[in-house]
């Protein structure tokens, strides 16, 4: 009996040394998960009573810790179901978020896409925390589209990117980024061309991204793919060969294909034009990766800048289509080609709203009162997606006396 005894004992001391070693050093442990503990995990005064013993009876059962934490839920059912409509928005504009919502998850939709610009150098917790819950609130996917890396200390900032990005609740379990923006292009990547630097920074950002979190879903940087070779771009199936010289197999480290699928010439081409320079140029990419690279998976596209320029802006171009015919075009390209296509998932035309002379591309006026292809797509009908979400849960402890 007396060991009996002596067993309860110390099992007893044993759970209470556990349970005030889990609340000494909760925020401590919860670092390996990758997110903010400030931000995501609370713990309430013990002191706070929430379930207490009715006034006649002598015994009380104070709360003695409440943690709340979230987690990703799969959806239920089999079906997976992706609302594809997108669009290209910015960080800094509160309004645009709003706007976002109203665009893409119209008409029965439900957690559409928005791209988002990323600065490497950006440590604004405020900033991107208020981001990552306007996303969760207004059921935003978000793709995180790095740029402004600095190549000479490409690691260190790419070490430091992933493990602020990495910080966040996200609202849903995939994280989308792409890895910088046009690199064949010299205009986007420090005044130079150089296939073989961006080969070993994609590699090298796959890598510690994925490390800081598999749930990373690393996308390339879209390429300029109907540039010609010139003195500050280089064509982008020539600068992909270069790549793969330096890094041999790089684009099947890919999770998934971004594109730039612009209409030329000129932002102004037509609806059906195949190849290169159409709407549909990821597929002419996707045949390169096949053919030329070996990759044989099937990489998921993010359009990730697309459309037709419209005449109206600060000033009327008239090499432009106007902004309905631009407007009849975007809806004929989502109805006849991308929203059938299960290679497409997710499109998000450039832009919201850009300053001159890129306004032409702009899908509202700076005053955020929207162009023809913002009130079309609006009206188009959508499907509500169901993506593996942020939920809240919360763990109780109670100690009754």
């Amino acid at each position: 009996m007396k060991r009996k005894g002596d067993f309860y004992m110390y099992s007893g001391l044993f759970l209470t040394l556990m349970l005030v070693a889990t609340l000494l050093f909760w925020k401590e442990g919860v670092k390996v998960l990758g997110i903010r503990t400030d931000s995501i995990f609370s713990v309430i005064d013990p002191k706070i009573p929430d379930i207490v013993a009715p006034a006649d009876e002598t015994s009380k059962c104070p709360i003695q810790s409440h943690i709340e934490y979230y987690y990703y839920a799969k959806p239920g059912g089999s079906e997976r179901r992706n609302n594809k409509f997108g669009i290209y928005i910015y960080a800094e504009v509160g309004e645009y978020f709003e706007l976002a919502q109203k665009l893409v998850n119209s008409n029965g939709g439900d957690w559409g896409y928005v791209l988002i610009p990323f600065n490497v150098k950006d440590k604004s917790s405020d900033k991107w925390s208020t981001v990552f819950l306007k996303l969760r609130e207004k059921h935003l996917i978000p793709i995180l589209q790095l740029h402004d890396v600095d190549t000479a200390d490409y690691k260190d900032q790419t070490d430091e990117a992933a493990a602020f990005l990495n910080s966040f609740a996200w609202p849903v379990k995939q994280r989308y980024v792409s890895v910088y923006n046009e690199p064949n292009d010299a205009a986007f990547w420090r005044g130079k061309v150089d296939p073989e630097e961006y080969a070993d920074i994609l590699n090298y950002t796959i890598k510690i991204f994925k490390k800081e979190n598999s749930d990373f879903f690393m996308l390339n940087g879209a390429f300029n793919i109907s540039a010609p070779n010139t003195a500050t771009t280089m064509d982008a199936v020539e600068y992909m060969e270069k790549m793969n010289g330096k890094v041999d197999g790089i684009f099947k480290k890919l999770d998934g294909w971004a594109s730039h699928a612009y209409p030329q010439p000129n932002f102004s081409g037509d609806l059906d034009t195949e190849g290169r320079n159409g709407i549909r140029a990821y597929k002419y990419e996707l045949s390169i990766l096949k053919d030329k690279f070996g990759v044989n998976k099937d990489l998921p596209v993010f359009i990730t800048e697309t459309g037709w320029a419209h005449a109206e802006g600060e000033v009327y171009n008239s090499s432009y289509f106007s902004s309905d015919k631009a407007a009849e075009n975007i809806k004929k390209a989502y109805e006849k080609y991308w929203l059938k296509d299960d290679d497409v998932a997710a499109v998000t035309p450039f832009t919201i709203w850009y300053k001159a002379p890129y306004d032409h591309f702009s899908w509202v006026r700076e005053d955020y009162v929207p162009y023809s292809s913002y009130e079309t797509v609006k009206s188009l009908k959508k499907i509500a997606g169901n993506p593996e979400k942020l939920e809240t849960a919360r763990v109780t402890s109670v100690d009754c006396e």
